[in-house]
């Protein structure tokens, strides 16, 4: 099953893709959050912006779900229907723009979608004390529940489908919604019932499922276009809260405010301020961590059996909610995450970390001259990157550099010869001992000397991430060096990753591609610059950035891209056409075979 999407300046057919998105909401140009204008905005940087595509992308599972909490509440269950994103240039979001659907994904959303509409239009249970959901999620109720009724039909499609598609139905589509409701109402003698699969189809449409651009003509410049109010709503909500806007984003894009430059600023602050940015950032770090790699996590027992399901569980959380409180709350220099020795800590990780248990989520300092001194001494980082069974310098010493330094570290050769490592001969007292054996490998010793150095002096951490201070009885020598840097234990690595001035143009890098949903290339450079100069001079404050690359979004892109036989305002080149013959044929088909 496809989903056509075309182009005017494109064959119809030609353009085709399985929801395959052409790509990611294109972000660009980080403006100031000083208040400053269009002009203020470097030359090269503008151009560089213009040159940037417009796209289309697949929304994710976790925007999926906030997208229906925010709509229809948090009690909702929605499932699992969509399958995990690729990584590409070191983030799952950048794989959004060619993310794919199969028929057996497009069934789960289906059935996702029936789950859904059934949970909101369900009339509730005396027996089982459970609430009727649509006598506070339908704005209206019918005269008569066994009858049709158009005019409540009316007022909940244009409500729910307006919020789904982050922009009005159009009338006619609305009119085609409602006499379907009015058909199902008829056949089946129920209000809700016939409203049900009217709502399901919402669900699995396109224009749910996918975020695309849409331009128009920049009323400032003829030569150039902008993202159209509603389409510049979506970028902001999608990358601000990982969610799709609210009703006020949604009414300042019907209004036209959100293209006032004054507006706009007032809109992004605000955004920037609201307790739906928390998830925004815990959805960027998460991703960008490489935290999904907890889902199939899991630590040999005999080995580590303080390690349960519980403890990785809240080793990722206890990662993102220190993320939270520092870069969010407190607005801390990002700089100082890898340094700081505050975070929280629950039951289930205060035996690994060997402090005293308390109830539930609570502050912890650790002291002054430990050896837990920021991110890279968390459990999280510990045990993700490492062996089931044991530590591994190697995969640490990667995991910083790709996650952190945005550097990339080839897989081994396929000639590669273990048998020096894996011999039970080997009389291998430590793990630097061990790794040691890849510099007398050629085909290795390039690469584990872009790893090693950083990852043994970690190595007073197991696998599970408890500390120790010896290897069965050896001590441990956890020093090393950071491209140049010496240090000789875990805190002087923090401190020198601190100081990488890789470390915060890495984030830049992250960020911008994630809110783009694609991965950064060459053009994009001037843009990726500008931003590093505008963050270091907000201290490193993640929210600033954030607002900078957010008022980038309205910045004016190159009509030579948009260009359309087309006399309509919004050009057909840009806004996306995404035909539903196809999707609704195989829903259809789906359906009989139930």
């Amino acid at each position: 099953m496809r989903f056509a999407v075309h182009r005017n300046a494109e064959s119809r057919t030609g353009w085709a893709c399985r929801l395959m998105l052409i790509g990611a909401a294109s972000i660009g140009v980080a403006m100031s959050m000083e208040g400053c204008s269009k002009s203020s905005v470097p030359s090269e940087v503008a151009a560089a912006y213009e040159r940037t595509p417009t796209r289309v992308r697949r929304m994710s599972q976790e925007q999926y779900e906030n997208t229906i909490a925010y709509i229809f509440g948090r009690d909702i269950e929605v499932g699992t229907p969509f399958a995990p994103l690729r990584r590409t240039d070191g983030l799952l979001a950048a794989g959004a723009a060619s993310a794919g659907v199969t028929a057996g994904e497009l069934q789960q959303l289906q059935r996702s979608a029936a789950v859904i509409a059934a949970q909101v239009l369900d009339k509730g249970s005396i027996e089982q004390k459970t609430p009727s959901r649509r006598d506070f999620l339908v704005p209206c109720k019918p005269a008569d529940e066994t009858a049709p009724d158009d005019a409540c039909a009316t007022t909940f499609l244009q409500h729910v489908g307006r919020l789904l598609f982050r922009h009005p139905l159009e009338q006619q589509r609305l009119k085609t919604l409602v006499a379907e409701a009015h058909k199902g109402a008829t056949d089946l003698h129920d209000f809700y019932a016939g409203l049900a699969p009217v709502l399901e189809g919402l669900l699995i449409d396109p224009k749910f499922l996918l975020i695309a651009d849409v331009t128009e003509p920049d009323p400032d410049d003829s030569t150039k276009r902008r993202l159209e109010a509603y389409s510049l709503a979506s970028r902001l909500s999608f990358f601000l809260w990982n969610s799709a806007p609210d009703d006020e984003l949604l009414r300042a894009a019907q209004s036209g405010e959100i293209h006032d430059r004054n507006h706009l600023e007032r809109i992004v602050d605000s955004m920037l301020a609201s307790p739906r940015l928390e998830a925004g950032v815990w959805a960027f770090f998460d991703d960008m961590f490489g935290f999904e790699g907890f889902d199939n996590l899991a630590k040999d027992p005999s080995v580590y059996p303080m390690v349960t399901g519980a403890t990785l569980k809240d080793a990722r959380e206890q990662t993102l909610r220190t993320v939270i409180d520092q870069l969010v709350t407190r607005k801390a220099d990002y700089r100082d995450l890898f340094t700081s020795r505050e975070t929280f800590i629950s039951p289930a990780l205060a035996t690994v970390y060997q402090v005293p248990t308390q109830p539930g989520w609570v502050p912890h300092e650790f002291p002054e001259g430990s050896a837990r001194a920021g991110f890279l001494t968390q459990i999280s980082f510990l045990t993700l990157y490492a062996h089931p069974a044991r530590s591994s310098p190697t995969l640490r010493g990667k995991g910083l550099r790709e996650r952190l330094l945005c550097q990339v570290i080839p897989p081994p050769p396929p000639n590669v010869d273990f048998s020096l490592l894996e011999n039970p001969a080997a009389d291998y007292k430590t793990q630097r001992d061990r790794v040691n054996a890849h510099l007398h490998e050629p085909a290795c010793a390039g690469c584990h000397k872009l790893t090693d150095p950083m990852g043994l002096a970690l190595e007073n951490f197991d696998g599970a991430g408890r500390f120790r201070d010896n290897e069965r009885g050896n001590p441990i020598d956890s020093s090393g060096n950071l491209d140049g840097t010496q240090f000789n234990d875990a805190a002087g690595l923090a401190q020198a990753l601190r100081n990488h001035p890789e470390l915060t143009s890495c984030l830049v890098k992250r960020m911008y591609s994630y809110g783009a949903g694609a991965p950064t290339s060459i053009p994009d450079r001037p843009v990726l610059s500008y931003l590093n100069g505008r963050f270091a001079k907000s201290g490193y404050r993640v929210p600033d950035l954030m607002g900078a690359i957010a008022l980038g979004f309205a910045q004016p892109l190159s009509a030579r891209r948009t260009q359309s036989s087309s006399s309509n305002e919004r050009s057909e080149t840009e806004e996306i056409q995404i035909e539903e013959t196809q999707i609704r044929a195989t829903v259809t088909a789906l359906n009989a075979r139930e």
